[in-house]
């Protein structure tokens, strides 16, 4: 790195890394190394390619690990500009107008649009078709929900937020029989789920089915008071950690 021939070093920390996986200056050495490349190469690109979407990309997804929303939202506008067919940008410009802390209505109606193109493009983009139900649902929309939802699933069968979302608004609508299928695969995946399970005895319960209802309602406790005691657990280590970390000395 220091003789200026940085991509010469990947042979060298490949071999190191392969050799001493867990030797922790190996590790520290390879950090730095790691960033400095990446630095460089970034710092090529801006200067070899200035005006391609790809630099606009990387602005977009620095501003968005600082929480600059606004400015993120901008940078992606400027890829579509330049290309606005290219896949999986139209997506991250409706996240960055959703990520901010407090959506105005406008950014949720721009959400929704950069959604909905994104879908245009790329018809089997199963967040796009989640999203869309999400904002749906949260605007009463059930109808709206379920058909979004249900292309999600049927997109990505290993979707399980997706099929929460199917059987959280099939209850809404008062479709419990409907409900149960969804519902009861997305448990299957997150068994340890507290919602999920509510929201089965829910339609259970809607369905007829009461010693169900009754056995998802016992799991939904447990679940909750399971979580519970995990969050209590984390509290009592940071309260530790805090309370051993050194306090720094009061100004004179």
């Amino acid at each position: 790195m220091v003789l200026d021939t940085p991509y010469d070093s990947l042979d060298f920390l490949a071999v190191l890394t392969r050799d001493f996986p867990h030797d922790p200056d190996v590790l520290y050495a390879a950090t730095h190394a790691f960033s400095d490349l990446s630095m460089r190469t970034s710092q090529d690109l801006a200067k070899d390619a200035p005006f391609s979407f790809q630099v606009h990309e990387l602005n977009a997804e620095a501003l968005e690990i600082q929480g600059k929303w606004p400015e993120a939202a901008a940078e992606y506008r400027k890829i579509l500009d330049i290309n606005p067919m290219l896949p999986g940008v139209h997506a991250r410009l409706g996240r960055a107008y959703l990520s901010k802390p407090q959506p105005s209505p406008e950014d949720v109606a721009n959400a929704k649009k950069a959604f909905q193109e994104e879908l245009e493009i790329d018809p089997r983009n199963a967040g796009a078709e989640y999203v869309l139900g999400q904002l749906a649902a949260d605007s009463q929309d059930f109808s709206g929900s379920i058909q979004h939802f249900t292309k999600a699933t049927k997109l990505d069968s290993g979707f399980s937020e997706a099929f929460l979302g199917l059987g959280t608004s099939l209850n809404s609508a008062k479709r419990f029989a409907d409900a149960i299928q969804p519902l009861e695969t997305y448990v299957k995946m997150a068994p340890d789920s507290p919602t999920g399970h509510y929201q089965l005895a829910v339609a259970y319960s809607g369905a007829g089915r009461k010693e169900d209802a009754n056995r998802e309602a016992q799991l939904q406790r447990q679940a909750s008071e399971a979580l519970e005691a995990v969050k209590r657990k984390a509290a009592v280590a940071l309260e530790k950690q805090t309370a051993t970390e050194p306090q720094s000395a009061e100004p004179k």
